[in-house]
This record gives C-alpha cells, sequence and structure tokens, in this order.
C-alpha cells in the first residue's frame, strides 16, 4: 500500500466503506490490522518462543474474514478491498472444521 499523506484519509474512508458493505450484505465476520509495532514470535511444537515469523509468510497491514458461498464471490469482494485498499489482496480459503 503506497499512498500519499494527501490521499490517506480518502483510502481510509473507502475501505472502511467496504467493510460497512460487507456488514450491510451480512457476509463480514471480522477483520483487523497488524501491529508491526509489536514483533512477531513463533512457538515451536516443542514450546520454545523465538521473534521470528513462520518461513515463508509475510503478513503484512491487516485481514478481513467475510463468508461467502462461493470462491467467485470471495474473488469480487477481493476486488472491491483491493480496489479500496490501493493495494493488492491475498485470497485464502479456511477449511470446514467440524469441532468448531
Amino acid at each position: 500500500m503506497v499512498v500519499t499523506d494527501e490521499e490517506f484519509p480518502t483510502v481510509v474512508a473507502e475501505s472502511h466503506a467496504v467493510i460497512e458493505e460487507a456488514k450491510a450484505a451480512g457476509v463480514y465476520v471480522f477483520g483487523g490490522g497488524i501491529n508491526e509495532d509489536v514483533a512477531p514470535v513463533l512457538v515451536s511444537a516443542d514450546g520454545s518462543v523465538k521473534t521470528d515469523t513462520y518461513p515463508g509468510s509475510e503478513l503484512r497491514g491487516g485481514f478481513t474474514v467475510l463468508e461467502l458461498p462461493t470462491r467467485d464471490d470471495a474473488v469480487k469482494w477481493s476486488q472491491k478491498i483491493a480496489a479500496a485498499c490501493r493495494c493488492s489482496q491475498e485470497l485464502r480459503e479456511f477449511m470446514y472444521d467440524p469441532a468448531s
């Protein structure tokens, strides 16, 4: 996300508008920004903790979780979010967990 200080208020407003649209449509689950002032930690299977990230991961900015009926719907919402945020979006799908 590369925007000027002048553009930032518009980007925030448009991003929030897309989230409000998702809420109104009944598809919003939750979302938020990553606090980049707090270093990530990696907790290993043996319980050890180190300041690191999972190899190959690079989560920055934030995330939005939507509950949608199809992947095509997910792509359409991702397009709306990407346009509002002025940045690319990585689309992932949660697998269903019957114990949740």
